[in-house]
């Protein structure tokens, strides 16, 4: 298949070096990684051969650390968990008191920081939540189904039927928190602080900045690699 004609998701999960470049030009790899390229770059208005060259300058050797496709489904979970689920918790509590005091203190100049800071306590909310149902729900079932594979044990089905049910809920949840940190990067024109601001209303950005590039990885090694496979394993122990 032409390079142009594969989905960005495949693309990215062959390669996850390869995301940089789609977030250079502003391409949604996670949420909205599955159509072809060249369909993305229409959209976003890119020159498909620009993108397609800086694609095709990226190193294709992937060391084992990064090749999350070929990772066992339970080890890929565990991953996500300890490194971006524990980076979320984390990341919540500073940027939440970064945004209180910002707010605070230059609401009245700026109102675009309560603004944000209105959108990110939704985004906080949400976000626990969502992270609440995988480790407890999703992930323990799709644990299970790897475990039903390996040792060809008896299956049987879960109370929500079919994983397809809560992985449907789980990638309506990631667009909604990418829209919110969308409207974030907006409001806050890119996460560009103004030249008056401190050290708090710059960390304060920096940080937004930084939460939406872990969750744009976060969402993409759920939606384009775990949850799909976790289908295909649930299928052919249906069959």
């Amino acid at each position: 298949m032409n390079l142009s004609e594969q989905k960005v998701a495949d693309v990215v999960a062959s390669n996850i070096k390869t995301a940089h470049v789609f977030k250079k030009h502003g391409i949604d790899f996670c949420c909205g990684g599955g159509v072809s390229i060249e369909k993305a770059c229409k959209k976003k208005n890119v020159d498909l051969n620009t993108l397609l060259q800086d694609l095709n300058n990226i190193d294709s050797k992937v060391l084992p650390s990064q090749n999350f496709n070929n990772w066992e489904l339970d080890f890929l979970i565990d991953y996500i968990v300890n490194t971006h689920h524990v980076y979320v918790v984390e990341a919540i509590d500073l940027i939440d008191q970064y945004a209180t005091k910002v707010a605070n203190v230059h609401g009245a100049a700026e109102p675009a920081v309560v603004k944000i800071y209105e959108i990110f306590k939704t985004v906080a909310e949400e976000l626990t939540s969502h992270m609440h149902k995988e480790e407890n729900i999703l992930f323990p079932y799709i644990k299970y189904l790897v475990t039903s594979q390996k040792q060809k044990t008896v299956w049987s089905a879960p109370h929500f039927v079919t994983v397809v049910n809560p992985i449907n809920m789980m990638e309506h949840e990631h667009e909604t928190v990418g829209d919110l940190l969308k409207q974030i990067a907006l409001i806050s024109n890119k996460y560009t602080p103004p030249e008056w601001a401190c050290n708090t209303f710059k960390a304060l950005y920096a940080k937004l900045d930084e939460f939406e590039q872990d969750l744009h990885i976060h969402v993409h090694l759920e939606n384009n690699i775990l949850f799909p496979k976790a289908i295909e394993i649930e299928k052919s122990l249906l069959n």
